[in-house]
């Protein structure tokens, strides 16, 4: 079980597109504090409430659950019901209007819920870090409930991307077939290049320190961890430490004969990555020569200025 949520302003177009599914994919299963008789009607019942706080320019908090194809027998009516109930008592949704609509135009379940940000006392509900207590909610309903555990990624089906989303996908999957074969920092943004995705890093303040990292493809651009949380930086940087770590293993069990070429090799590595790691990043690869040369002209400088 996973949720999306989208904020919008108009409740009419929402309960649109939640109701305008071809005859019997769109159902209504609960409709909380609002009475359902009537789509205008009830569109026009959560503009009113949402009114009471005119400053809130994007009232609508809608929210999709979407479950895996493989859970489909179990989740009858009465159980998404209770499901979607659950979530938003959790999310704390609970005291104001919400509209649940089951669609059945896709292979996996899924629920479109309509719910109204300023609650029925006229305060407006606090969306802080939700998120991040979404995907909390998420993972305990669906442990309660003996749901199908997703597998990531791995098993969101491309074809359907659009936009955006389709991007975020690319470059996860471009990271994903270039990590294992990258031996240091260069080789993975040369390979990403290859493919039309520019890296460039975040760095704190006005210092050369790393704090994170950015894809740019198609003129989007998104952070590591947005695309994925195996791609923030912390996590790439310790996969590409792994791997420098395995090819020196590998050189290690390699004849006396190049020991020599060996720690020529694992200096060089160790000097590139270090510079990699502790200065800003171009977009279009790095230049180690270029970045070892800028390195000792600041050394240069500073020894000048301790003098």
């Amino acid at each position: 079980m996973i949720a999306k949520i989208i904020k919008g302003a108009d409740f009419g177009g929402v309960i649109n597109y939640m109701l305008s599914k071809q005859e019997g994919k769109a159902m209504v299963l609960a409709s909380n504090n609002i009475g359902f008789t009537d789509q205008n009607l009830c569109a026009h019942e959560f503009t009113l409430q949402a009114s009471m706080r005119p400053n809130v320019q994007k009232p609508i908090c809608h929210t999709i659950l979407s479950f895996s194809a493989s859970d489909a027998e179990r989740l009858t009516d009465d159980v998404m019901v209770n499901i979607a109930n659950e979530y938003l008592l959790k999310m704390g949704y609970c005291d104001t209007q919400s509209l649940v609509v089951r669609h059945s135009d896709r292979q996996h379940p899924h629920l479109h819920i309509c719910i109204n940000r300023i609650g029925n006392d006229g305060n407006t509900i606090s969306n802080r870090n939700e998120k991040y207590r979404s995907m909390k909610v998420c993972r305990e309903l669906t442990e309660r409930y003996g749901l199908t555990i997703g597998e990531g990624k791995k098993a969101v089906n491309r074809h359907r991307l659009r936009g955006e989303d389709k991007l975020r996908y690319e470059i996860f999957d471009a990271i994903k077939a270039v990590l294992p074969q990258s031996k240091n920092w260069k080789d993975f943004i040369a390979d990403l290049d290859k493919q039309g995705i520019a890296t460039r890093f975040k760095t704190k303040g006005n210092t050369d320190v790393v704090q994170g990292i950015i894809f740019e493809k198609d003129g989007c651009s998104f952070s590591g961890s947005k695309i994925d949380r195996s791609c923030s930086f912390s996590r790439l940087n310790a996969e590409i430490k792994r791997n420098i770590r395995q090819a020196q293993q590998r050189l290690s069990k390699e004849p006396m004969a190049h020991s020599t070429d060996e720690s020529g090799f694992k200096s060089d590595l160790s000097d590139a990555l270090s510079e990699v790691f502790t200065m800003p990043m171009p977009s279009g690869g790095i230049d180690v020569d270029e970045l070892r040369f800028q390195k000792k002209l600041r050394n240069r400088t500073n020894r000048k200025r301790r003098i």
